[in-house]
């Protein structure tokens, strides 16, 4: 009974370590989607160190562009990802070069 208690808790253990280890993202990463020609979420806070991943869900061309040029993606078809990791606290415009009226802001803050 023991050994079966022990191998129950070993594979349960090797399936958790499998589990995190195949997550495609961290759990500080956050998302925003590029669909229907809106960033969504358009305003995102998040602490500093995250990264921000986008994903063009659009079946358009979309790119990712601060307005302070402090970061650019490449033109993103349709399932790819664009991502930057933003490490000084602050306020980040950003818009789709393609469709200049596609905007979203990133709202970085302090670790405490």
């Amino acid at each position: 009974m023991r050994r079966l208690f022990l191998a129950a808790a070993l594979m349960t253990a090797c399936l958790l370590s499998i589990a995190l280890l195949a997550s495609p993202a961290f759990a500080s990463d956050k998302s925003v989607t590029i669909d229907n020609f809106t960033f969504n979420p358009q305003r995102l806070t998040i602490k500093a160190g995250t990264t921000v991943i986008w994903t063009n869900q659009d079946d358009i061309p979309h790119t990712v562009a601060s307005t302070t040029k402090a970061f650019k993606s490449k033109v993103l078809d349709t399932d790819d990802k664009f991502s930057f990791t933003f490490t000084t606290p602050g306020e980040y415009a950003y818009f789709c070069s393609l469709h200049p009226h596609m905007t979203g802001t990133i709202v970085v803050e302090a670790v405490n």
